[in-house]
Order: structure tokens, then C-alpha cells, then sequence
């Protein structure tokens, strides 16, 4: 990068010890905040800003404007920003730049992929100059071989996310849609599994209120699915309707990206992020070490024999059932393989829990004729499927005709109803399905749409516990 004239922008080392001064910067986007308003009656956004003097932390820049339109609209973190006449001032002893809407102005540049020198958003006082170009063009080539600091190598998997926090987490966008008016949602992954979840819905509420499939209303599509990893938890990130205006033309599907201050919750045992004001985006090149930490545990999972077994169920699955499908000991997949099979028939054998059933009542698993019919909802890391237990499988499952009581008793197991000491169901107690193996057949009821007639059935499994 070529030697920057200071009378014109001062580099973000020198500028932190100009404090109370106005000063010139230029530096890349690497942290952006959702614009939002202040306590009076502007409005407000945040951002981090690096050059090659200070690559970590950087700066932070806040910038107020009379409206959402007049604040920098950032096409992609990476972007190059020029910043005229901020003040730096300080907080907590950590130095920042301020922006004030009365003198101060700004021009965004496309980052390191740019080919021009001509702004893409400029703010009403700014004054473009000949010279700036090669500070661009500077800032570009020093970007190209640019790496983030050692601050972001903390940042927690999905296995580790908890309810009720906020984390920071480094992810893959993998699809991103519309799954409500003016409610988007973004699909993200780090090859891990997230926790699994106590289930708090009520058994007997199945029938009227069943346990949902997945958040979004309805499924995704089989050509999106079939674009998804099969191994690993698929996280939802809801994007609402105040933030998708600010959010969805800065998250590129394929791209892998940092989520800083990301809400973490649960919804009918299934997780979720949520993207509020605090969230913000970090800037991620496609080389960044964060990247291949991530990609290498998922790849050598992939290779060993056990890989796509939940990383929940270690050191081993429950002993409550078993399975005599021995067919060259086919191995363990997960449902999202089952989902993405290339043939509509086949069989499978998985790691999964069962986290309700219909019916839930042990006197009512077999018709009036004696016939088991029975739905199961069957979950791992990847997705929840429903999975019937029918006939002469219901048979093998339940080993034989066992009197209510024993049903009773194993369906409890199975679906972790919580028990007290003295053996009796703790009232409205959330349950802890335990992981156990089944044998999956898929099949088809109408030959004329054989996909969208696909099911599953549980076989040569049986409940022993």
C-alpha cells in the first residue's frame, strides 16, 4: 500500500490519540451494525472500520443522520468507507469516532473485488478528490491478502449455543427466503450439532396441537433441501420485518460470515437465532483460518465410522431398543439423508429421539380390531421427521401384545417422561427423550407423485426398555 498523505486521512494508529480532534479517515468495513434510532430524534448506526496500521481492533465509528436514508448503506462488510471530519472522543477509555451529521461526511467504496473509483453512496457534504483513488486502491490490495486478528478465534459452535444468550457465532449461509409477509429467514451451519432440547408440549395436546416439523410454516422445497449438508444442525435465523431492509443484501448464500450478538432461543424444542439491534455483522475473506477450523472436524467426521451419529449421544445410544436389520451392517445416517436419498424406497438405519406420538395413550397404540397404528415424531441434529408404526412392524416394536401397563412403561422411556421416585409421571414435568437407533423404510402412496406421497415406517425395531 502506497505511503498515505496525512494531511489528507490519518491512519486509524495515529488517529486514537487524537483525541477531541476532527480528523480524515479511510478504512474498510470489517463490523456493521442495524441502523436504529437514537434516544432523540435521529437516527443511528455503528460500524468498525480497520486500515493496515490498525487491523485489530480498529475503530469504531458512530454515526448519526436525520433519517435511515441519510446513514451509510452498506452493500457488502469488506466495503471501503472515507470518513471526513469525525471527532474522536473516547468511552470507557477505548477511543472511537464520532460522526456528527452538522460537518462530518462519508463516500462508500466497493471493497477488494471493486473496479472503479467512483462511490456507490455518498453523504450530502462529501467532496470527492483525485488523490483519493490510490488510498482506495490501496486499501483494496492490502485487502487481498488481509487475515482477521486473533479476537475472533473464540467465537463459540453451535453445539455450545445456550437458550437465552446472546452468542456470537461463525456460520455458513446456506438459503435465505421469505417465510412469512415481511418475515424472512436465513438457514446457517457450522458442520456441528446443536444441543438437544427438553420437550415442554404436552403428549395428549398431539392430536390438536402437534409438535412442528420445523419453524418456518411450510417445508422448503426438495431441490433446497437436496442443496443442504446432510451432517450437522441447520440453525433458522429469523430476520424481521424492522431489520430485513438493512440485513438481506449484505448475507450472500454460499458465503461464510460472522453474526455478532445473536439471540439464541428455542421453540418447540428446536433452535433458533434471532437478529435483533445488538446483532452485528464481521466482515469474513473466504481464505480466514475460522473457516478451514470449521470445515476440518466436519470433513474427518465425515470419514470415520460413527461420523453421523448425533454428537449427543456419546459415549453410546440408549439400550431401550434394538434392531435386527443387519443387512451388511449398513451404517448410521441422519435424517437429513434420509430426507435427501436419491430414491423414494429405501431403508435406513439412525440415531434419533422420539419427541411425541399420536396416539400418546397406551390403550390406544391398536385399533378396535387389534392392529398397531401409531405416528411417531422422530428428531436427531439435522431435522424431525414423522415416521408411522403400523401392523406386524407395531408387532416387532412393541414385542408381542404386552398388557397397557408395560406399554405404558416402555412409551415412557422412549418419549422421557419424567418419573418420580415412586414411579409415577411428574405432572406437566418437560421430557428428555433418550437417543436410541431404528430401522427406516421410505415409501410412496401414490405412484403418480411417488415424492410428494413419500413416508416413513419404522421396522425391525423393537422396544425393549
Amino acid at each position: 500500500m502506497e505511503e498515505r498523505d496525512d494531511y489528507t486521512f490519518m491512519t486509524i494508529k495515529d488517529a486514537i490519540l487524537a483525541i477531541n480532534q476532527k480528523v480524515n479517515l479511510i478504512g474498510v468495513v470489517v463490523e456493521w451494525g442495524f441502523p436504529k434510532q437514537s434516544k432523540g430524534s435521529d437516527c443511528f448506526c455503528s460500524l468498525k472500520i480497520i486500515d493496515e496500521s490498525r487491523s485489530t481492533p480498529g475503530i469504531s465509528v458512530n454515526i448519526f443522520a436525520e433519517n435511515m436514508e441519510k446513514l451509510p448503506r452498506v452493500i457488502s462488510v469488506g466495503d471501503i468507507i472515507q470518513l471526513s471530519h469525525v471527532l474522536i472522543k473516547t468511552h470507557n477509555g477505548e477511543a472511537y469516532a464520532l460522526f456528527n451529521k452538522k460537518f462530518s461526511s462519508f463516500a462508500l467504496y466497493e471493497g477488494k473485488n471493486g473496479e472503479d473509483f467512483l462511490p456507490y453512496q455518498v453523504s450530502l457534504r462529501f467532496r470527492p478528490r483525485e488523490q483519493d483513488k490510490k488510498f482506495v486502491g490501496g486499501l483494496r490490495n492490502w485487502l487481498s491478502n488481509f487475515q482477521l486478528g486473533e479476537d475472533s478465534r473464540n467465537i463459540p459452535l453451535l453445539r455450545e449455543i445456550k437458550k437465552g444468550e446472546r452468542m456470537d457465532l461463525v456460520c455458513k449461509i446456506l438459503h435465505i427466503c421469505e417465510v412469512a409477509e415481511g418475515e424472512w429467514m436465513a438457514f446457517v451451519w457450522d458442520g456441528t450439532d446443536t444441543p438437544p432440547n427438553h420437550i415442554h408440549n404436552k403428549l395428549e395436546d398431539e392430536m390438536d396441537n402437534q409438535l412442528p416439523l420445523q419453524l418456518e410454516p411450510l417445508p422448503l422445497s426438495r431441490d433446497i433441501f437436496h442443496s443442504f449438508p446432510t451432517v450437522g444442525s441447520i440453525l433458522r435465523v429469523i430476520i424481521d420485518q424492522v431489520n430485513k431492509k438493512h440485513v438481506l443484501h449484505l448475507l450472500n448464500t454460499g458465503k461464510w460470515m460472522i453474526f455478532l450478538n445473536v439471540l439464541c432461543q428455542v421453540n418447540t424444542g428446536l433452535w433458533y437465532g434471532l437478529l435483533t439491534h445488538f446483532t452485528r455483522l464481521r466482515y469474513m475473506p473466504s481464505e480466514d483460518p475460522l473457516i478451514l477450523e470449521r470445515q476440518r472436524p466436519f470433513e474427518k467426521r465425515l470419514s470415520i465410522q460413527y461420523g453421523r451419529m448425533p454428537f449427543w449421544s456419546f459415549p453410546w445410544i440408549s439400550r431401550i431398543t434394538e434392531v435386527d436389520y443387519n443387512d451388511d451392517k449398513p451404517p448410521f445416517v441422519t435424517l437429513m439423508d434420509v430426507l435427501n436419498h436419491q430414491k423414494v424406497t429405501a431403508k435406513f438405519r439412525c440415531t434419533i429421539r422420539v419427541v411425541a406420538a399420536l396416539p400418546c395413550l397406551a390403550e390406544d397404540v391398536r385399533s378396535p380390531c387389534g392392529n398397531y397404528r401409531m405416528r411417531l415424531t422422530l428428531e436427531d441434529p439435522t431435522a424431525r421427521i414423522h415416521a408411522f408404526v403400523y401392523g406386524e412392524d407395531g408387532e416387532k416394536f412393541f414385542d408381542g401384545y404386552p398388557s397397557v401397563d408395560v406399554l405404558k412403561r416402555k412409551l415412557n422411556k422412549l418419549l422421557g417422561v419424567a418419573i418420580s421416585d415412586d414411579c409415577k409421571e411428574i405432572k406437566d414435568a418437560p421430557r428428555n427423550p433418550p437417543w436410541v437407533q431404528c430401522c427406516l423404510k421410505s415409501y410412496y402412496l401414490d405412484k403418480n407423485d411417488k415424492w410428494g406421497s413419500r413416508h416413513y415406517r419404522i421396522f425391525d425395531t423393537k422396544l425393549v426398555g
